[in-house]
């Protein structure tokens, strides 16, 4: 393909190159297991240590023993939530939303299933938490609340800190769990002014690679191990440490931290640059988060009346890499449970695609986009089945 232009980076980043430098030297040269006593095994302890240190600044973590290494948001999740559960078995009560990634809901549908009540929080037009329903959700029972800090399809950021002052006022015994994986690394987070007791993030989502997360627990928070074994991670992770990817995730962080105000300054210019141009040049386009505070880096477009899928196709032939929503819901004919949950209208919501950008993104690709999405979208809508609908919204649009 001889042009590639990547705006999918809610589901995957690039390596950043010097995460990749950083973690080459522990294939090779200091390979050695970091839980063995002899000195060449101190290197990749210390590198270990040292990649802990960051995580714990990008935190603001109270201490360094309160980072647990994972291999993905996932292990990261599961880790927190079933931790606390197995702390906790005497409440069966559960709190979440709607519009949890499918790791946090699928595993809240199995809870379930084994006799667990789990009310599911709603949101309104724009992706917003019912925050009056939260409240009134949580009782002397609720053992975990859960909420995710960005949303993965429409970048709608949640605001923790006051979810966690409405918990701990209604049940100071009460956990929060927030997946943090879309919000890493494009907006700060600092888990002590939060308030939060356990969370989760992903390196693949921030330039590191695949295959590395991390579990943040609070030091007056106990859970259960996930994976029994060995003594890595204080007992709570067993197995040997990926060190690469460990120090792979421990870099990432901390690029993160330095490229926090580009981020949020520059990556949203482009995206709000993408979103305006399409909105003004492509008459059955709809932002489907208009007033919601977002990630910087995130835009969820509806295009009335003409399928989502056939549009990421036509952009694929021309090296645009975009989606329809979570990558771990692709290939599922069902429409998104994140649009459906803000109620966006049935004819847009087979018709929404997320655009995700990153450090990476530049103006040249934003042009390039924009310049051939509404003929795209020109080629579709003359095949849409619903041309009288069409022309009232050309009508209503002129």
């Amino acid at each position: 393909m001889d042009k590639l232009i990547y705006l999918d980076n809610n589901a995957t980043t690039r390596v950043d190159d010097k995460v990749l430098e950083a973690m080459l030297p522990y294939f090779k040269e200091e390979y050695a297991n970091p839980s063995s006593i002899y000195e060449f095994a101190r290197p990749a302890s210390r590198a270990i240590k040292e990649a802990r240190g960051k995580i714990k600044d990008m935190l603001n973590a109270a201490n360094e023993k309160e980072i647990i290494f994972t291999s993905c948001g996932s292990e990261s999740a599961n880790q927190a939530i079933r931790g606390v559960l197995n702390m906790n078995k005497n409440k069966r009560h559960i709190i979440t939303t709607k519009v949890e990634h499918p790791a946090v809901l699928n595993l809240y549908q199995s809870l379930e299933k084994q006799g667990y009540s789990v009310d599911y929080i709603g949101v309104n037009s724009n992706g917003e938490l019912n925050l009056e329903e939260l409240a009134q959700a949580v009782n002397p029972d609720t053992a975990l609340v859960s909420v995710m800090y960005a949303n993965n399809e429409t970048g709608v950021i949640y605001p923790i800190e006051k979810i966690s002052q409405i918990i701990k006022s209604k049940n100071p015994n009460t956990k929060l769990f927030v997946d943090a994986v879309q919000a890493a690394g494009k907006i700060p987070i600092d888990v002590q002014a939060l308030g939060v007791d356990l969370l989760g993030i992903s390196g693949h989502k921030f330039h590191a690679p695949k295959g590395v997360g991390v579990l943040y627990v609070n030091s007056k928070t106990v859970i259960t191990p996930l994976i029994i074994g060995g003594h890595q991670e204080r007992g709570l992770r067993a197995g040997t440490e990926n060190v690469p990817y460990i120090v792979g995730i421990g870099k990432a962080a901390e690029l993160a931290v330095d490229n926090l105000k580009y981020e949020m300054t520059e990556v949203k210019r482009l995206r709000d640059k993408l979103e305006a141009n399409i909105l003004k040049n492509v008459f059955n386009a709809r932002l489907n988060t208009s007033v919601a505070n977002r990630v910087p880096n995130t835009t969820n477009i509806g295009f009335e009346y003409i399928e989502g899928e056939l549009i990421l196709l036509h952009l694929s032939d021309l090296g645009i890499c975009a989606s329809s929503g979570s990558a771990c819901t692709s290939g599922s004919l069902e429409p998104s449970h994140v649009l459906r949950a803000m109620g966006v209208p049935f004819t847009a919501i087979h018709g929404s695609i997320r655009f995700s950008l990153s450090k990476y993104t530049t103006e040249k690709e934003i042009d390039y986009v924009t310049d051939a999405l509404p003929s795209i979208v020109d080629k579709l809508t003359n095949l849409s089945p619903f041309q009288n609908e069409l022309d009232e919204l050309k009508k209503l649009k002129s």
